[in-house]
């Protein structure tokens, strides 16, 4: 059964940090373009951060450029999402996503900034 499943979410304060992990099972990880998506309260679904199987290529969204950094631990066949100075606008449901020649979509992680 192929599974992604998100970790690491919760309740931070503004500036705080959170690391989010997706863990892979049922298929090569390592041979897998990786993203993280998130879907905010009355805002579309988008593309926060990813990774290339090949190359380990990272591109970010620009408003958490410089904040964010998406990474990847083929030994662990996890993505991981490093997540700093932390601001309320990054409310959301995070999604871990993976593509080859199919794609899968993990349930989410709540992630909520608030003080």
């Amino acid at each position: 059964q192929v599974q992604l499943v998100e970790s690491g979410g919760g309740l931070v304060q503004p500036g705080g940090s959170l690391r989010l992990s997706c863990a892979a099972s049922g298929f090569t990880y390592s041979n897998y373009f990786m993203a993280w998506y998130r879907q905010a309260p009355g805002k579309e679904r988008e593309l926060v951060a990813s990774i290339t199987g090949v190359g380990g290529r990272t591109n970010y969204a620009d408003s958490v450029k410089g904040r964010f950094t998406i990474s990847r631990d083929n030994a662990k066949n996890t993505v991981y999402l490093q997540m700093n100075s932390l601001e309320p606008e990054n409310t959301a449901v995070y999604l871990c996503y993976a593509y080859n020649t199919r794609v899968y979509w993990g349930q989410g992680t709540q992630v909520t900034v608030s003080s």
